[in-house]
């Protein structure tokens, strides 16, 4: 039987690439720390799949032909790498390190076992470079000399589909059943592959990856904080995201920004993306974004700051690209600056942790003291410092 193995039981594990793995024939072997998670998709070996749609009815899928190990057991995970068909990864940046170990002896084992046999790994990250950070990071772990190119296939992804935090009742019902929206489209990079593609309907391989990483970060990851914290300055009240888009100036506002992203990226990448076609895909998007059924909260998108407002992120990368085509970034700006106010609290009534220290230590001391240290602006440099006074100047 094709097999996958999916490095992460969370989320996006589960409701994205698990499923579509499951429902296309193979068997998922979910490879996670929960104990709990793990030890229920072992008793039960299938998990509900509750799918979000704004004012319809939920449909619920049972996903079949799963079953999990837990990560501390390096032997058997090492023995699922060795005789997969695909490996996966949906564990967050900070938890990649914990798992190239074990996906590094699986790779040597299957070498043993099955010499000059090459297995891909997808990458569902949402993460600059991947393949690269994964290539250095398990060429670190393997024997000097393993022949990591023309063993390992690195595919890099762009993840756009939007699964909400569950509440704590809905959990404490099903610890196994996860939410999402519809969408289940699987953008991977064509060139990763060293073995066949998928056999997945609603897979869609692209020519350069970067640029749709990048579409990602820029126009969904961008949009989404922005109408957060433009939703929240405009109503702090406010608890969902669809709320924050009800407002027809916030809408605008968020529209607004998107388009300066779009028009930079079309500029950035005029082989890979029309401006009609971004333009379609922000339309989809701020639909999306208005789905009542996810329940997403201003406070899950518009949270941890330090990381949305670094300069590699959503927020002040876009700015940089329009910067760089000499385009304009008055919407995104606004944005940037509404974050200096944003103090939405989960269901449980407390800030993000780092958003505390956030607003302890970086806020107070102003916008231009985030774009230098936050959002690691350098002065020094022609382009950012005029970024820099743009954004400072054009805030009240």
């Amino acid at each position: 039987m094709k097999t996958l193995v999916q490095f992460g039981a969370g989320n996006i594990g589960r409701s994205f690439i698990g499923q579509l793995f499951a429902r296309n024939g193979y068997e998922v072997v979910f490879v996670d720390v929960a104990e709990k998670i793990v030890n229920l998709l072992n008793e039960r070996r299938e998990y509900r799949l509750v799918i979000k749609r704004n004012e319809q009815p939920d449909e619920t899928l049972l996903i079949r032909n799963v079953r999990a190990i837990n990560a501390n057991d390096t032997e058997a995970v090492a023995a699922e790498v060795a005789e997969a068909s695909y490996v996966a990864t949906s564990v967050g940046k900070n938890a990649l390190p914990y798992i190239f170990p074990n996906i590094a002896r699986g790779i040597e084992l299957r070498e043993k076992l099955h010499p000059g046999n090459c297995i891909d790994i997808i990458i569902a990250e949402n993460i600059h470079n991947g393949a690269s950070f994964f290539r250095d990071s398990l060429e670190a772990l393997l024997p000097k000399g393993f022949p990591l190119a023309r063993r390992i296939g690195l595919v890099e992804t762009s993840i756009g589909k939007m699964v909400p935090i569950m509440k704590a009742e809905e959990i404490a019902k099903d610890p196994l059943w996860v939410f999402s929206e519809e969408y289940n489209e699987l953008i991977v990079d064509r060139h990763g592959f060293l073995g066949p593609l998928p056999d997945i309907a609603t897979l869609n391989p692209v020519e350069n990856i970067k640029a749709y990483v990048d579409r990602k970060l820029f126009i969904h990851n961008m949009g989404h904080a922005a109408t957060a914290y433009l939703g929240y300055a405009a109503d702090p009240e406010i608890t969902y995201i669809w709320q924050a888009l009800e407002n027809p100036r916030v809408l605008e506002e968020v529209r607004e920004a998107m388009r300066e992203s779009a028009a930079a990226l079309a500029a950035a990448y005029p082989n890979d993306m029309t401006s009609e076609a971004l333009e379609a895909h922000i339309a989809n998007l701020l639909t999306r974004f208005q789905n009542k059924a996810l329940g997403d909260t201003v406070f899950r998108v518009g949270r941890d700051l330090y990381r949305k407002l670094d300069r590699e992120d959503r927020l002040v990368g876009a700015v940089l690209l329009a910067a760089r085509n000499g385009l304009p970034y008055d919407a995104i700006a606004q944005a940037i600056g509404a974050s200096l106010d944003f103090r939405a609290v989960g269901e449980d009534g407390k800030p993000y942790p780092s958003d505390v220290a956030f607003f302890a230590k970086e806020a107070p001391r102003g916008l231009e003291w985030v774009l230098k240290t936050v959002c690691r602006l350098d002065r020094r440099d022609k382009l950012e410092g005029k970024v820099i006074d743009s954004i400072a100047g054009f805030m009240p």
